[in-house]
C-alpha cells in the first residue's frame, strides 16, 4: 500500500517535492495556506490603469548552471515559458547627474572558462583599467576557494574581497553587480561560501553556466498553475487555503490539525510529513527535538526582504529584457510587459533586493527615489508619462545569508521518522535562489527514500 504522504506548503521547495513523490508512487496531500500555489514565485492580479495587470510576486532569474531547476521546468511540460541567453549578456548603466548614463555590456565570450570572461572585464567601460585588472585575479584567486573549507562560511566576502585587492569602485561594478542579487547581499554581509559557491559554478567553471534566464509567461503560470496539473495527474490531492496549525506523532503515524477560514477546523492522518514553510513555521510545528538544532535556530537564520518597484510607462523606455545600475538607486529593473497582460506602453519591474533601507519606508517614499534614479539609468523614461506605480514588498524573501549562517541551517531529514524538511533554507549549500529551493524538494524526497530503502524520484 502507498504511503500517505502530506507536504505542507505549496511553494517550489513544496512543490518539487510533492510532485517527486507522486511520481515516486506515494499518496500525496499538499497543503497550502494560501489562496494559490507558488510562494514567493507566483503572481496575482491588479487592476490598472493599463488594464488588469499579472504581478510577479518578485523578479527571478536563473542561470543555466540552475540544472534541477531546469529539470523541474522540464517535468511540468514548461520549458518552452522560458527564455535563455545563447551567451550571458548583461547591460549596465552607470548614471551621471544631467547627461547621459554610461553604459557598458557585460558579455561573455566562446572561449572556456574561466577566460571566457577576460574581453569582458578587460573591456568593462564602467571601470577604470587597473581595477579591471584586480577584478580578474580576484576571479582567478576565487576559483580556488572550496566553499565547504573550515572557516569559509565564517568568513565575509567583502573582507576576502579587500584582502585580494578589490577597491569599492571593483565591488560595486562587479561583485555587488550580481552578488548582491544572488546572495541577497552585499559583499560585506555575505558570507564567502555562499558567494563562492554562487561566483564559481555560475560563472568561473564553466563557460555557459551564467548565460541568464527568465520567463516569458507570468511566474503564476510557469510554476503554481503547471505544478498543480502535474500533481492532479499524478492522482495528488492538492488543497489551498488550509493552514496547518499543529502536528504530532499518532502511533505510527502522524497527525495534522488543519484551519480552513476563520473557523473551520479540520485534522489529517498521514504516514509522512514534508514541512516546506518559513523556517519559523517549521520550528513551530515540527514537534520539540525533531530538528536536531538548538532552539531558536529559525530566528538565527534571519530574513532578508526584497522590494519590487512597479511603473507602468506611456510608451517604451527600455531596450532589452533587463538592465542592471551601479551607483544607483535602481539595481536591476526588468520588462515585465508581455508576461503581464500590459496592453498600453512599457511595464517596468525595478528589484531591491537586500533592501532594508526601504522595506519600511512609506510606498510614495520609495517612488520617490526610484522614478528620478530610472530616468537616470534609462533616458527614454525622462520623456515619458508614468501611468501608474506601485510598490510590493517581501519582507522575508531570502534567509540571511551573513557569515556563519551554516550552522543554522537543518538538514532535509530530522530526529522524527517520516518527517522531513524542505525549503531553500536547508542546507543546500545554495543560497535561497530557485535552484537552492528546487534542490531541497529534491533533498527532501531523497531522505524519506533513504529512511525507507525505496529509490527517489526527483522532480
Amino acid at each position: 500500500m502507498s504511503p500517505r504522504t502530506a507536504v505542507v506548503g505549496g511553494g517550489l521547495a513544496g512543490l518539487t517535492a510533492a510532485i517527486g513523490l507522486a511520481d515516486g508512487g506515494d499518496d500525496v496531500v499538499l497543503l497550502e495556506a494560501r489562496p494559490r500555489l507558488g510562494g514567493l514565485t507566483s503572481s496575482f492580479p491588479r487592476a490598472s490603469a493599463a488594464g488588469e495587470l499579472v504581478v510577479d510576486t518578485g523578479q527571478h532569474v536563473f542561470l543555466r548552471c540552475c540544472t534541477q531547476y531546469l529539470a523541474f521546468l522540464d517535468r511540468l511540460g514548461v520549458r518552452d515559458r522560458v527564455v535563455l541567453q545563447d551567451r550571458l549578456t548583461i547591460p549596465v548603466a552607470r548614471p551621471r547627474p544631467g547627461d547621459t548614463p554610461r553604459t557598458a555590456t557585460l558579455r561573455r565570450s566562446e572561449l572556456p572558462a574561466p577566460a571566457h570572461l577576460a574581453a569582458a572585464l578587460l573591456g568593462y567601460r564602467l571601470l577604470r583599467p587597473a581595477d579591471r585588472v584586480r577584478v580578474a585575479r580576484a576571479a582567478l584567486a576565487l576559483r580556488r576557494v572550496d566553499p565547504a573549507a573550515p572557516g569559509t562560511d565564517a568568513r565575509s566576502f567583502g573582507d576576502w574581497l579587500t584582502a585580494h585587492g578589490q577597491r569599492p569602485e571593483g565591488v560595486a561594478a562587479v561583485w555587488d553587480l550580481i552578488g548582491v542579487a544572488a546572495l541577497n547581499a552585499p559583499a560585506a554581509a555575505a558570507s564567502l561560501a555562499l558567494a563562492a559557491t554562487v561566483f564559481r559554478i555560475g560563472l568561473l567553471t564553466d563557460a555557459g553556466a551564467a548565460d541568464i534566464g527568465w520567463s516569458a509567461v507570468a511566474l503564476q503560470e510557469l510554476h503554481g498553475t503547471a505544478s498543480e496539473r502535474a500533481l492532479r495527474a499524478a492522482g495528488a490531492d492538492v488543497r489551498t487555503g488550509v493552514r496547518v496549525t499543529g502536528l504530532e506523532r499518532d502511533g505510527a503515524r502522524w497527525l495534522l490539525h488543519t484551519r480552513e477560514g476563520a473557523d473551520r477546523h479540520g485534522e489529517e492522518t498521514v504516514d509522512r510529513v514534508v514541512l516546506a514553510v518559513p523556517p519559523p513555521a517549521a520550528e513551530d510545528l515540527a514537534p520539540q527535538g525533531t530538528v536536531p538544532m538548538e532552539p531558536g535556530w529559525a530566528a538565527r537564520l534571519g530574513a532578508v526582504p526584497i522590494v519590487n518597484v512597479h511603473v507602468v510607462y506611456d510608451r517604451p523606455v527600455l531596450e532589452g529584457p533587463f538592465l542592471a545600475a551601479v551607483n544607483s538607486p535602481v539595481q536591476w529593473v526588468f520588462d515585465r510587459t508581455g508576461p503581464s497582460g500590459c496592453r498600453e506602453g512599457q511595464y517596468l519591474a525595478v528589484s531591491l533586493s537586500a533592501a532594508h533601507e526601504v522595506v519600511g519606508l512609506p510606498a510614495a517614499e520609495v517612488k520617490a527615489r526610484i522614478l528620478p534614479a530610472l530616468a537616470d539609468v534609462l533616458p527614454a523614461a525622462r520623456g515619458a508619462r508614468v501611468r501608474e506605480s506601485f510598490v510590493t514588498r517581501e519582507r522575508q524573501a531570502t534567509f540571511d545569508p551573513a557569515p556563519g549562517q551554516q550552522a543554522s541551517r537543518p538538514a532535509n531529514a530530522t530526529a522524527a521518522p517520516g518527517l522531513v524538511l524542505a525549503g531553500a533554507w536547508t542546507d543546500t549549500g545554495w543560497p535561497a535562489t530557485m535552484e537552492g529551493a528546487v534542490r531541497s524538494g529534491n533533498g527532501a524526497v531523497a531522505a524519506l527514500a533513504a529512511a525507507t530503502g525505496r529509490t527517489a524520484v526527483a522532480a
